[in-house]
């Protein structure tokens, strides 16, 4: 009876543990059948190495990658392949964050129920091929990137990263040269920069929230200021200021005491609340940098950190859904390159700040940079010239509230001079291009 006892235990444990294989096997198919489906030694989806099925289109159903009969092609337009490159990506996989990489199983048309099909997947994007191609040309070889996005339906219509290469020629550089620095990264979505004055954006929303009586101080900049024992030099000497000059001027003097007046403490709080030290999802798949923003402990580095140096690190694409949440009331509505996907809201910044921070950067144009610059553009924005090792990152960040086409943006060069002289230029003909896009 007991050997009979012990068999019978014996058998249910086998069993058991064959019902538990099952669970783990059928748990993992469910979660992972998509990749196994998509992995490179599959002959039903490859032909030599090559993926025979699916595309990806962009907003307008232009082809961007298609599977051909004997081999995977791009777009037939140079510009518009090496300008959709980090987001489209390529077949050898060098770009993890693109389309290619994580929704083959979408471009292969994978099923749980059915596995794949002789038909591929179609995806298409939110992008503009074409506007892509012109912030490709305005960039004109620097190191950088370009993002716009429609604040209010969250549609990515463009993602620029450079330098890159063009996919249908395939690599033919060394990725040791340094002219080819990261290349196989998305600069928008996967590195972070010293966002120089770009942040002042961030320490204005604070100022606003935290110093009572911000709009009536007045400021004295004679070119340079001594704050916590450390000087702080401006860009030029601005005089008696407002706030609101101060930010038009983006006088260093003005905001390393706004700064100051925070602590660094306070400031890094709203660099997180801001979403600025957090990383996101594009899609809920597609994993960006996170940025930081460390409290500075005194008011030195506290003036340094409320200007945007210090060791402050922005990532551009959380940079742009801050600049989305200003333009839209204080709400950001989450980015997606996938059309007709939507990714949900999030509340980042009381309503009152926004539109007092919407009201500050129209004035930055009308102030200092002048509304001729942007013909028929309703500009708000910042500009930003942040030092590095090795020259000055130009940035330039903001919207328009044009009717047809309210679009938030983020420019950054790498090393490339100041914001207005190089990355203002660029964000306006990549916008012109998309107002008369959008119609």
């Amino acid at each position: 009876m007991k050997k009979v006892t012990k068999r019978a235990f014996a058998v249910l444990l086998l069993v058991a543990m064959v019902i538990g294989g099952m669970g783990v096997y059928l748990f993992r198919l469910v979660r992972d059948g998509g990749d196994w489906a998509s992995f490179y030694a599959n002959d039903s989806v490859y032909t030599q190495g090559t993926l025979n099925r699916g595309s990806v289109v962009d907003r307008n159903g232009v082809v961007l990658a298609a599977a051909g009969e004997d081999a995977f092609h791009y777009a037939s337009d140079a510009a518009v392949r090496r300008a959709c490159l980090h987001v489209v990506g390529d077949l050898g996989g060098n770009i993890g964050t693109s389309i290619l990489s994580i929704f083959r199983p979408k471009l292969i048309n994978y099923s749980f129920f059915t596995g794949t099909t002789t038909e591929g997947g179609a995806i298409k994007l939110t992008i503009d091929a074409n506007v892509s191609a012109a912030a490709y040309n305005a960039l004109n070889g620097k190191k950088g990137t370009v993002v716009v996005y429609n604040y209010k339906t969250g549609e990515i219509i463009c993602m620029v990263s450079n330098p890159g290469w063009d996919p249908e020629q395939g690599i033919t550089f060394d990725p040791n040269d340094s002219a080819y620095e990261g290349a196989f990264i998305n600069r928008a979505i996967s590195s972070s920069f010293t966002p120089g004055s770009v942040f002042k954006l961030v320490t204005m929303a604070a100022a606003i929230e935290n110093i009572p009586d911000i709009f009536q101080q007045t400021f004295t900049c004679t070119g340079s200021d001594v704050i916590g024992g450390q000087k702080i030099k401006c860009s030029g000497v601005h005089g008696t200021l407002t706030i609101e000059q101060g930010l038009a001027c983006s006088c260093n003097v003005v905001f390393g005491h706004v700064a100051s007046q925070l602590g660094g403490t306070l400031i890094s709080q709203y660099a997180e609340k801001y979403g600025l030290t957090s990383e996101h999802t594009l899609n809920g798949d597609i994993p960006t940098a996170a940025g930081s923003v460390p409290a500075a402990s005194g008011d030195g580095d506290a003036a340094w950190e409320g200007i945007g140096q210090y060791e402050d690190l922005v990532n551009p694409y959380a940079f742009l859904r801050f600049i989305g949440a200003i333009a839209n009331g204080g709400t950001v509505v989450e980015p997606t390159i996938l059309a007709g996907k939507k990714c949900g809201t999030t509340r980042l910044m009381d309503p009152i700040t926004a539109e007092a921070m919407s009201e500050m950067m129209s004035y930055n144009v009308s102030y200092e940079y002048g509304t001729g610059t942007y013909p028929g553009l309703e500009m708000h924005a910042k500009t930003g010239t942040a030092e590095t090792n090795g020259g000055t990152h130009a940035w330039f960040a903001g919207f328009i509230t044009n009717a047809n086409a309210p679009l938030a943006f983020v420019v950054m060069a790498e090393r490339a001079g100041g914001g207005y002289a190089v990355a203002s230029p660029i964000a306006n003909t990549v916008l012109q291009k998309a107002v008369e896009a959008l119609g």
